[in-house]
C-alpha cells in the first residue's frame, strides 16, 4: 500500500468499482482484496471489506462502509484525454455503465463517483489565457461530454 492513498467509501460495491476502473483505465489494476474478519455494523464475517486498486496510477482503497455516506462533486478524478476517440472511450464507459453524464466534461459513475472527461486541447487552451481562453472556455460551458473539434474551433476564433 502506498504511503498516501485515496479512500473511497463504497455502499457495498468497491471490488466490482476496482474492477471496472481497471478494465477502463490504462495504469490501473486491482491489488489485495481484504474480507471482514467478523461482522460488522454494515456487512457479515468473510464480505469484501476492502479493496486496493490504481486508478491511471493513483493509489486508491475501497471500503465498503455501507449507505451511511454518499459520494459528491467535491471530489472527482480528473482524465487528461488526447483526442475525441480517447474522451469518446471514457465518457461512453463511464456513462454507457450505468453513470449519469454532467455538464462541461463531468460525469458520474454507477457508484456516484465523479469524473472529468478532459481533453488536453482544453487544458491548454485556458492555460494560453486571454481571448483565445475565454472563448474556449465559453464553448465548454455549453458542453456535457467535451467535443475537441468544437474546442479547437473556438481557439481559433
Amino acid at each position: 500500500m502506498a504511503k498516501n492513498t485515496i479512500c473511497l467509501w463504497f455502499d457495498k460495491d468497491a471490488e466490482a468499482a476496482a474492477r471496472f476502473y481497471a478494465e477502463t483505465f490504462p495504469g490501473s489494476a486491482v491489488g489485495a482484496v481484504f474480507r471482514a474478519p467478523s461482522d460488522y455494523p454494515s456487512g457479515k464475517a468473510g464480505e469484501v471489506l476492502t479493496v486496493e486498486f490504481t486508478v491511471a496510477g493513483v493509489s486508491c482503497i475501497g471500503l465498503n462502509g455501507g449507505p451511511l455516506f454518499k459520494h459528491n462533486e467535491a471530489f472527482s478524478f480528473q482524465i487528461a484525454t488526447d483526442d475525441q476517440q480517447e474522451t469518446d472511450r471514457y465518457w461512453n464507459a463511464i456513462v454507457g455503465n450505468g453513470g449519469q453524464e454532467s455538464a462541461c466534461g463531468w460525469c458520474k459513475d454507477r457508484w456516484g463517483i465523479s469524473w472529468q472527461i478532459t481533453p488536453r486541447v482544453l487544458t491548454e487552451a485556458l492555460a494560453v489565457g486571454g481571448e483565445e481562453a475565454k472563448r474556449a472556455f465559453q464553448a465548454m460551458l455549453g458542453m456535457t461530454k467535451i467535443d475537441v473539434a468544437a474546442i479547437k474551433a473556438a481557439r481559433r476564433g
